[in-house]
């Protein structure tokens, strides 16, 4: 199972006071956890499409649709936090107070099984949140929720360092050591699950896969798929 996924969105989305900034928080469930974050990024697209939901494109010689996923979800993670920022024209007959509901309900009608959205909110203008944390959770095997996990965890909060062996290419096969310690928030064991949050920022973020290897875990020693429970936004 391929884990990796990027950090943040190509670019940040910005509405001006003549467009309409959407957020949409959706859910992520089953198969539709194997989509990469292009093929995401797809299927909601479309989805607006069929939705009639009037986004807007970039100018210059190729347009493109103003929406992104600002922070990308590694393949095979299910999430019950996941963010759609898209730009909407402002229309006559409609205001940002009455398109959160009547997108919602678009978008439920068309978007697949395993992909549903929670709540939509709309505002004039104003810049895409980006994310500044993320927890996620690991559902481990009861065989495996042992001494030695319970000891690996105790390490990695006091440690002062961390050092994972990062492919940076993955065509001429770079890599390089990264410290990722001032990325784990929190470790916790409960009922058989390792919650960890991440830190987000500029310098980066630590990747599901280095957690998995931190902890001594695999996918096979899991007893369901890795979820994105939790994602803290910050205004930029």
């Amino acid at each position: 199972m391929a884990l990796r996924g990027r950090r943040t969105g190509k670019q940040a989305i910005r509405a001006t006071n003549d467009t309409i900034l959407v957020l949409v928080k959706f859910e992520i469930r089953g198969n539709l956890r194997f989509l990469s974050h292009a093929e995401t990024v797809k299927v909601l697209q479309r989805a607006c499409v069929r939705a009639g939901v009037e986004v807007q494109y970039s100018e210059g010689f190729n347009p493109r649709p103003r929406l992104s996923l600002p922070l990308p979800r590694p393949v095979g993670v299910e999430s019950d936090d996941e963010l759609l920022a898209l730009v909407a024209g402002c229309r006559d007959d409609g205001t940002p107070e009455e398109l959160p509901e009547r997108i919602k309900a678009g978008l439920r009608a068309e978007l697949p099984r395993g992909c549903e959205v929670i709540c939509v909110g709309a505002v004039r203008g104003g810049n895409a949140p980006q994310p500044c944390s993320a927890t996620y959770v690991f559902a481990v095997r009861p065989d495996y929720v042992n001494d030695e996990l319970s000891n690996k965890i105790k390490h990695l909060l006091t440690s002062d360092t961390l050092i994972v062996r990062r492919q940076t290419d993955a065509k001429a096969s770079r890599f390089k050591d990264v410290d990722v310690r001032g990325f784990l928030r929190s470790v916790e064991l409960k009922d058989g699950c390792v919650s960890v949050e991440c830190e987000i920022s500029l310098a980066g973020s630590v990747r599901v896969e280095e957690i998995l290897e931190l902890l001594g875990l695999d996918v096979e020693k899991l007893d369901r798929p890795i979820k994105r429970t939790m994602v803290q936004w910050r205004s930029s």
